[in-house]
This record gives C-alpha cells, sequence and structure tokens, in this order.
C-alpha cells in the first residue's frame, strides 16, 4: 500500500487512504439506512460538486473576516506542538477536516522552526475507530513518540474519545505505546490534549468540502471495497481540480501568519487550553447537550451537533432538522443561512446559546423537533447549496 499527496505538493501530506470508486446515494436515502442501522454512515457517500459561485463569495468573505484569527491560532498550535515534542514531529492528520491544519502547522515547524516533520492523514470513524493499517504503516516509518493528531476542532467530543479508545485497543494488541494527544485550534468540548482555545469561531475550511482538503471525498469504510489490509478508502475528486482551493489556502494562511508574527512575536510563546478552561468547555458542553435532549425530544446524541463547524458539516451533507443561531445577524453564520435557506431548513434563534450554531439533524425514524419560528423566508433565495 502506498500513500498519496491527492492535490496537495507531495511534501506537504501523504494520505494513507485507498482510492476507491463508489457512487453516491441521495441524501435522504442516505440518511433513512444510518437512522435505521441498516448501514453507517461510512458505508457509503454523496454527491459532491463544485461549490456554486454565490457560495464562493460568501467563504472568501468568511475567510478575510477570520484569516488573522486563523493563521494566528496555527501559528500557535505550531508552537503548542513543537514544545510538546523535543525530537522529530509527526503529524497525523485526521481526514479531512484535519488536514489543511495538518499541512498548515507541518509548514511551519520545517520552514519556520527547522523542525523535523512528517504529516500523514489518516482516517477516523466513529463507531469503527482509527484505521491500524495505516497505524501500522506510519510507524514503520516513524517513532510512536514523535506523533501528534491533529483536527481543526472538537464538537461533543466524539471523535476525541474514538480516538484514545482506538490507541488503547491498537496498544494493548500491538505492544506499542502510543499516545493519543489531539491537538487542534479549538476545543468545544475540553477533550483535547492540545488546544489554542475553546470558543465558538468560524474556521473557514469548515466551509468547504474536498476543494479545501486536497480534493479527497469524507473516508469510507465499506467491506465490499476495502479489504483486511486495505487502508480506509476515499474517493479522489479530480474532476473538479478547476476549483480547487486546497494549495491557495495554505499560502494565503502563511502570508497571513507572516503578518501577524511580525506585529506579534509572542505568539511562539503560546500556552495551552488550561484543565480549568477546558473543564468549563467540558461542563457547558454536557449541560448544553442534556438541555437539548430534553428540549427538542432528541434521544440519539449523534443527531446533535454543537458549534459551528459540526453544524457546517450537516448543512453540507446531512440531513437538518433544525439549525440553531445564538445571533443570526452575525456575518459568520451567513454561510449557514445560505445553506438552511437551500435545504429549507427551519432556523431558530437562541440568544442563550452557549455556541454560535447548532445543527439538529432530522430523525427520519419519526421523532420530531420542535422548530419554533422559522426565520428561513426573509433569510435569501433558496438556490445557493455549494
Amino acid at each position: 500500500m502506498t500513500g498519496f499527496s491527492g492535490s496537495y505538493d507531495p511534501g506537504d501530506v501523504t494520505f494513507l487512504l485507498k482510492v476507491i470508486e463508489l457512487a453516491p446515494l441521495p441524501l435522504e436515502r442516505r440518511e433513512r439506512l444510518i437512522q435505521s442501522g441498516q448501514r453507517h454512515y461510512s458505508e457509503m457517500i454523496g454527491p459532491e460538486a463544485a461549490p456554486a459561485p454565490e457560495y464562493l463569495k460568501i467563504f472568501h468573505a468568511a475567510l478575510e473576516r477570520n484569516l488573522g484569527r486563523l493563521a494566528r491560532d496555527v501559528v500557535r498550535l505550531a508552537a503548542l506542538i513543537a514544545n510538546s515534542r523535543p525530537g522529530p514531529v509527526t503529524l497525523v492528520s485526521l481526514a479531512r477536516s484535519g488536514t489543511p491544519v495538518g499541512v498548515l502547522v507541518g509548514r511551519i515547524l520545517k520552514n519556520w522552526l527547522q523542525r523535523e516533520c512528517a504529516h500523514y492523514s489518516i482516517s477516523i470513524i466513529r463507531d469503527r475507530g482509527v484505521d491500524q493499517n495505516a497505524l501500522n504503516r506510519l510507524l514503520a516509518e516513524r517513532p510512536a513518540e514523535s506523533v501528534v493528531f491533529v483536527d481543526g476542532w472538537t464538537g461533543k467530543g466524539v471523535i476525541a474519545r474514538e480516538l484514545k479508545k482506538a490507541l488503547a485497543d491498537y496498544n494493548r494488541r500491538t505492544g506499542r505505546d502510543l499516545a493519543g494527544t489531539l491537538a487542534v485550534l479549538t476545543d468545544l468540548a475540553g477533550v483535547a490534549g492540545l488546544a489554542v482555545g475553546a470558543d465558538d469561531y468560524l474556521i473557514p475550511t469548515a466551509l468547504l468540502n474536498s476543494v479545501v482538503a486536497g480534493l479527497i471525498s469524507r473516508t469510507i469504510l465499506n467491506d465490499e471495497l476495502i479489504g483486511p489490509n486495505d487502508f480506509h478508502g476515499c474517493l479522489y475528486y479530480k474532476e473538479l481540480a478547476p476549483q480547487d482551493l486546497s494549495r491557495w489556502l495554505v499560502e494565503r494562511v502563511l502570508a497571513q501568519a507572516k503578518l501577524e508574527l511580525a506585529s506579534d512575536p509572542s505568539l511562539w510563546a503560546a500556552q495551552p487550553l488550561t484543565p480549568a478552561a477546558q473543564e468549563r468547555a467540558a461542563q457547558a458542553n454536557a449541560t448544553f447537550m442534556a438541555k437539548t435532549r430534553q428540549e427538542f425530544g432528541v434521544v440519539d446524541d449523534n443527531l446533535i451537533k454543537p458549534g459551528l463547524g459540526e453544524a457546517t458539516r450537516v448543512l453540507l451533507r446531512r440531513a437538518p432538522g433544525l439549525l440553531l443561531l445564538r445571533d443570526p445577524t452575525d456575518p459568520d453564520v451567513a454561510h449557514a443561512l445560505s445553506l438552511a435557506a437551500a435545504r429549507a431548513t427551519p432556523i431558530r434563534a437562541e440568544p442563550g446559546l452557549p455556541y454560535r450554531a447548532v445543527a439538529i439533524i432530522k430523525d427520519l425514524k419519526g421523532q420530531a423537533t420542535s422548530a419554533g419560528p422559522d426565520l428561513n423566508g426573509p433569510l435569501g433565495p433558496r438556490n445557493q447549496l455549494p
């Protein structure tokens, strides 16, 4: 098994994934199969098209508003990782949302801090664990003590807990001692090993799919296509190459990071999120989940997706039943409003929300949600899907 770099420069990342072909299923059918338990979400894929021009304008506006914050946080995360690993560094980003962050951090470590660094991107799947064939491959090439896992953010902390459990199982089975340190830009769930902060801000890579992540799909684990010795799979959307922003985004963020460092060299002295701050984030998350389950009658936590990043994912590729917004006039939820309008998703303003956005997936097994006032009408046309 060999890795590949997607649409990134080969020196930026090695995807330990198997490129496959898989026909997409319509969203509603896919959601029913998932919620009925007939199929796991990782066995299927939905269609992915090029972003519409109107939606790209929203993306670029969001990027410019949040570019300084993103650039500063990427530098801070690189500094935290460098301080946590005195020797070689092996970044292992969680495909695909962690991949752009891993590429950026890897560039900073190698080119600005002159650290010996490699970057792999591997699959982790809820309820299925991390790709153990990929772990075997990267540990054949890199020391276990150098490994740091990278993602963009945590939502409810499901993937962080999945990673911890999967690595404990892997270590027991192989006799290794691979630490499950997860490094993120923002840790809404209070569960990451290294985090720059814990507030819900718009990480622009969340707004788009493959065209900011090396043209790869969400990862796939389907026994019909993935053998016992294979890496987890992905589709490679080479047909979207004309719209690809993956390399451009890296250069844009790094250029801004140089400007941020020139005005504030103390970014290199970043301190990780404190245990007390993580505990507050974890408690806020738990309180929110309990309140939301009760208020909206949601019996499956997997249907509740807190935070801008997770809510955006739902709007892009799941069946959203309700979008909660702390402030619908917030410019950083403009993309969510556009996506919700295109999907005819009810929107409810919740001024006391601990997150800027929360999506509740439509319960196709019959559990209703109380949508409250539908704000969809005045918020724009219903034809702006990316």
